[in-house]
């Protein structure tokens, strides 16, 4: 079980750290924690999220729809 457990956990923790290397850093999971936060309250979207947000995502909308769309441009404008 660990034999095949553990190839699985290497390989989703190297393709992380080599799309977002700053995911290992304090500072991005503080940025990351005040953006959710901010946007739990209702308060503006800081520039810094806003700025992440590829174009393709205002001519695509689907693909960034759902929680997944949400962690990606979070991760985008925080751990790169």
């Amino acid at each position: 079980m660990i034999k095949r457990l553990l190839p699985i956990l290497i390989g989703f923790v190297g393709g992380l750290w080599i799309s977002w290397p700053g995911i290992i850093r304090n500072e991005g999971w503080v940025c990351a924690k005040k953006i959710v936060i901010q946007s739990n309250n209702g308060q503006s979207t800081p520039i810094r999220a806003a700025l992440a947000v590829p174009p393709k995502y205002f001519l695509n909308k689907g693909s960034y729809k759902g929680i997944l769309g949400k962690i990606r441009i979070i991760g985008d404008a925080c751990f790169r």
